[in-house]
């Protein structure tokens, strides 16, 4: 149903102003038949989410985007058509998105279900940062890879800042979430995975050297201030380095996590 709203102040947009621990709390985000909401900003990104099958509760557009996405969703769902400075104002974001959606978040897959069914696994430890994830999670949708497992210290993809430098790419990239208690090492090796770990150590292997021929490989990627945990790295097959110059010790883990997924992952046909 699309309605006009005149005023940011309007008690129906509230929604679309919380943050994402109004959102979806921390029970909300391990529920594993889909608890609380999350927020798509912008066109394309409303749009992977319709696509991905999430279930909209409200869209505040503007008027063409209204009129495009009213066929795309049920009937019940309130759509919203805003000026520029109403959408601005209730996002906050400085700019007038032409379309944010509200959703529902989809129920979380089980670890193991999720592994089982993916070749090409990217895990990241601890990596807290939405920003970073949102990167590293648009790199391996991009670049082929097949799943996401999180540990519980990792930031949610479904956060607002992660999904909009994901460019949505947390929608189509499936991901499951570790408790605190899960051994990833345990995971990995239920299946039978071969798993590299990322390290700036000068005593890693070169990756431009590795050439895997697992069926099923899974590149571990920890925090940028602590890297991975040293009992993580006692437990993977084999620790690989970017080599580095002019001084440099590292790379940011986005821009790292994307060279490394390329170089494994073009080896694997």
């Amino acid at each position: 149903m699309i309605s006009v709203v005149h005023e940011a102040s309007d008690a129906r947009l509230d929604a679309f102003r919380w943050r994402d621990r109004q959102l979806a709390s921390k029970a909300d985000r391990l529920e594993a038949v889909g608890a609380g909401l999350f927020v798509a900003e912008g066109d394309l990104v409303v749009g992977r989410a319709i696509d991905a099958g999430c279930t909209a509760i409200a869209l505040l557009c503007d008027e063409s985007m209204a009129q495009h996405f009213s066929v795309r969703v049920p009937e019940n769902v309130d759509i919203f058509i805003g000026h520029e400075q109403l959408r601005q104002d209730v996002t906050g974001l400085g700019v007038p998105l032409r379309a944010t959606g509200l959703f529902q978040r989809p129920p979380l897959t089980d670890p193991d279900t999720l592994v089982a069914q993916s070749h090409r696994i990217l895990v990241a430890e601890a990596v807290d940062n939405p920003t970073n994830l949102g990167a590293i999670t648009r790199s391996a949708a991009a670049l082929g890879w097949d799943a996401l497992i999180l540990t519980a210290g990792s930031a949610d993809p479904l956060a607002r800042r992660a999904l909009r430098v994901s460019m949505g790419s947390g929608l189509t990239l499936p991901f499951a979430r570790l408790s605190a208690d899960d051994s990833i090492g345990a995971l990995l090796n239920r299946h039978e995975c071969t798993s590299y770990g990322l390290t700036p150590s000068s005593d890693a292997v070169d990756i431009a050297t590795v050439r895997p021929s697992a069926p099923r490989i899974a590149l571990l990627l920890g925090s940028e201030r602590d890297g991975l945990d040293e009992s993580t790295m006692q437990s993977v097959h084999t620790l690989v380095r970017i080599p580095m110059h002019a001084g440099v010790d590292s790379l940011n883990v986005g821009v790292a996590a994307a060279l490394a997924m390329y170089a494994l992952g073009s080896t694997i046909s």
